[in-house]
C-alpha cells in the first residue's frame, strides 16, 4: 500500500508538471483527488488493512494529498503568471510608434467671415488692429466725445465692471488707441473687427457680438 501510495505521488508529480491551462490542472486534481480519482480509491482500500497498518498507511495518504494539493496550486499559481504575462505582452503599446491623427474638426462660422473680411481690406492696403475687450470708459466714450451724461450713452446699455471700467460696447476705442500709437505715421488705414458687449436680451439681440 505505501508504494502504491508513493507511485500515484509520482505519477501526480508528472501529471501536474504536463499541464499547460487551468483546465488541464482542473482534469489532473480530479484524475488523482476527485471523488473517483486514484488517490481516494487508494483510500477506500484502507479498510481491507490489518489494524496495526492503518495509522502508517493513513498518515502517508495524507501527506501524499498533501504534497498533490500543494503541487497543483503552485502550478495554478505559475500557469496565471504566465497568463498575465502573455496579456501584458500582446497588449503591450509600442511609444516609438507614430501616435493616430487627430481630428481637429472643422472652422466656425463666424471665423470663416471674418476671415473674408479681413482678406478684402488687407487685399486694400489696410491694417489689422486689434484692442482689449475690458476697456476703459475714456477709450470707449469720452475720446469719442460721448463724455458722462451725454444722451447718446443710453443707447449703449453697457456692461459696467467698475466706475471707469467697462466691456467694450464696439470696436471703435481701437481706432483711438491705433491713432494714439501711431500719431508719427499718420495717415494709417485700419480695420478693427472684434467681439463687443452690450446689455441686450430680446429674442434678436445677443449680449455679445462682432463688429468690424
Amino acid at each position: 500500500m505505501l508504494q502504491e501510495l508513493e507511485e500515484i505521488w509520482n505519477q501526480a508529480q508528472l501529471a501536474i508538471a504536463a499541464t499547460r491551462s487551468l483546465e488541464e490542472i482542473e482534469a489532473t486534481r480530479v484524475r488523482f483527488l476527485g471523488r473517483k480519482g486514484r488517490l481516494t480509491q487508494a483510500l477506500r482500500k484502507m479498510a481491507t488493512l490489518p489494524a496495526a497498518q492503518r495509522p502508517l498507511v493513513g498518515q502517508q495518504a495524507n501527506e501524499v494529498k498533501e504534497r498533490v494539493e500543494r503541487a497543483l496550486s503552485e502550478r495554478v499559481a505559475l500557469l496565471r503568471e504566465e497568463a498575465l504575462a502573455r496579456k501584458l505582452e500582446a497588449e503591450a503599446v509600442d511609444v516609438t510608434l507614430p501616435g493616430q491623427p487627430v481630428m481637429l474638426g472643422y472652422r466656425h462660422p463666424l471665423s470663416l467671415v471674418r476671415e473674408e473680411i479681413e482678406t478684402v481690406f488687407l487685399g486694400l492696403g489696410f491694417s489689422i488692429a486689434e484692442g482689449p475687450e475690458v476697456e476703459l470708459d475714456y477709450y470707449n466714450f469720452e475720446a469719442l466725445n460721448l463724455p458722462k451724461g451725454h444722451p447718446a450713452r443710453d443707447m449703449q446699455d453697457t456692461f459696467f465692471i467698475s466706475e471707469e471700467v467697462l466691456l467694450r460696447t464696439h470696436t471703435s476705442p481701437v481706432q483711438v488707441r491705433t491713432l494714439e500709437r501711431l500719431a508719427p505715421q499718420l495717415p494709417v488705414k485700419i480695420i478693427a473687427p472684434g467681439k463687443v458687449y452690450r446689455r441686450d436680451d430680446d429674442a434678436t439681440h445677443s449680449p455679445m457680438f462682432h463688429q468690424v
